[in-house]
């Protein structure tokens, strides 16, 4: 089992920055992703970004050049830089975790005032 705790959410106006944080405990194997996706209400869970334990990132297209996540492995955690925030990105952030399984944390909000 793997758990993840996510930090970081909060209110932030338009243009502002947040940093969020996940950390991973429990059975975690060398060779596997982090990443974030977002839900907002009424709509489906989407990407934001992620990365593997060699440092691979991949980022949805709304957020490249805004966004940076990065992980630092011995403490097996990941982090989500978030510049330029907009009020369209207001969501409940979610952490994940994948080797063989696929883990989720439980969410932290995110709002983006105009």
């Amino acid at each position: 089992q793997v758990q993840l705790v996510e930090s970081g959410g909060g209110l932030v106006q338009a243009g502002g920055s947040l940093r969020l944080s996940c950390a991973a405990s429990g059975s975690i194997f060398s060779f596997n992703f982090m990443g974030w996706y977002r839900q907002a209400p009424g709509k489906q869970r989407e990407l934001v970004a992620t990365i593997t334990d060699g440092g691979m990132t991949n980022y949805a297209n709304s957020v490249k050049g805004r966004f940076t996540i990065s992980r630092d492995n011995a403490k097996n955690t990941v982090y989500l830089e978030m510049n330029s925030l907009k009020p369209e990105e207001t969501s409940v952030y979610y952490c994940t975790y994948r080797d063989y399984k696929n883990y989720w944390g439980q969410g932290t909000q995110v709002t983006v005032s105009s």
